[in-house]
């Protein structure tokens, strides 16, 4: 897709809040993402020894937040010192997160709260993406609204656009009627339906979303991340974002729309937006599935950290067919001596 052709999206913030534009049409397709071929050959990947050679060719670096800078609601020991270090050697930091619970300001306040200086700015969550995909299809001038199994920070994002919505927290105790005769109606007005990470979760909220979109003509099915497990605390590793949307799929039949990691649209905007060669950027992260995959299927030098979700074994298993170019056990280990 030419230049011509993408409508940069217009992200500011302020003491306020954070404003939406446009993201490119082509970012959004699921052809685009790229899985791991089972059949190819694996090399293992070598340990990172000599991160000063990766600073000559690296001036752009995404980190992933869960399980690389911070675990639940612990930031990892030595995280604020490479910040620093990078920022002093002149390098942008970025961070990409898959977690939808919170919009952008909402992570400006947890970097805050955990003493990481990190401009706004450089904060990406997938609420970001869903409400910017539904912003790029003109979602908002078919005058329909959304259904969202989610938590604020979807909602918050959604708000920035303009776009309505029912569902997410109002909807956490809510029962169907399952007595005999008994039904859920559902507002045939809904022509998308969200699903992020929901720690409430419940029934009325899996049949109401199943009923919208096999039910609803056209409606869309979106997914923040397919995510296996996430880090709600410090202590053990919790259901992610995928166990809600293979729900949704186990009784709609249907593929959702990913907006967060593996998919481009995150890189195709950062690149758009501050003109950054995609050889210059390296893809920070603990998930082979979604990070390592997100820097590999955009032509992003990748390095995964032991310091989450993905262990040593598992990556050299033979198992395991993705690839980092290096790995280490945490990004403190950047400038070890």
């Amino acid at each position: 897709m030419s230049k011509s052709l993408i409508m940069m999206m217009i992200l500011s913030c302020s003491t306020h809040g954070f404003t939406h534009g446009f993201m490119p049409r082509a970012s959004f397709t699921r052809s685009k993402i790229r899985m791991p071929n089972p059949s190819r050959s694996f090399a293992s990947p070598p340990r990172l020894s000599n991160f000063e050679e990766t600073l000559k060719t690296t001036n752009i670096f995404i980190f992933d937040c869960d399980g690389v800078i911070w675990r639940g609601d612990s930031v990892i020991s030595g995280i604020p010192a490479v910040l620093a270090e990078l920022r002093k050697r002149g390098k942008r930091c970025f961070f990409v997160t898959n977690n939808s619970t919170k919009s952008r300001a909402g992570y400006k306040k947890k970097f805050d709260s955990l003493g990481l200086d990190v401009p706004a700015e450089e904060i990406f969550s997938s609420s970001f993406a869903a409400a910017a995909y539904l912003e790029q299809t003109k979602f908002k001038e078919t005058g329909k609204k959304v259904y969202v199994i989610g938590e604020v920070g979807i909602g918050e994002e959604l708000d920035l656009v303009g776009v309505p919505y029912i569902g997410g927290p109002a909807d956490s105790d809510k029962q169907p009627n399952m007595n005999p005769g008994g039904a859920l109606e559902h507002d045939s007005n809904v022509g998308a339906v969200i699903v992020g990470f929901d720690r409430f979760v419940n029934y009325y909220k899996i049949q109401y979303a199943q009923l919208c979109i096999n039910e609803n003509p056209g409606c869309e099915f979106i997914a923040t991340n397919l995510d296996a497990v996430t880090h709600l605390t410090d202590a053990q590793e919790w259901a992610g974002n995928g166990s809600m949307v293979g729900a949704i799929k186990g009784c709609t039949g249907k593929e959702p729309i990913v907006v967060g990691k593996p998919g481009p649209l995150m890189i195709d905007y950062l690149c758009e937006k501050y003109d950054m060669p995609r050889g210059e950027i390296c893809m920070v992260g603990d998930r082979l599935d979604t990070d390592i995959m997100f820097g590999l299927n955009n032509g992003l030098k990748t390095i995964l950290v032991l310091s989450g979700v993905t262990t040593e074994e598992k990556l050299l298993s033979n198992d395991n067919k993705i690839a980092p170019d290096s790995y280490c056990d945490s990004i403190v280990d950047f400038f070890k001596e």
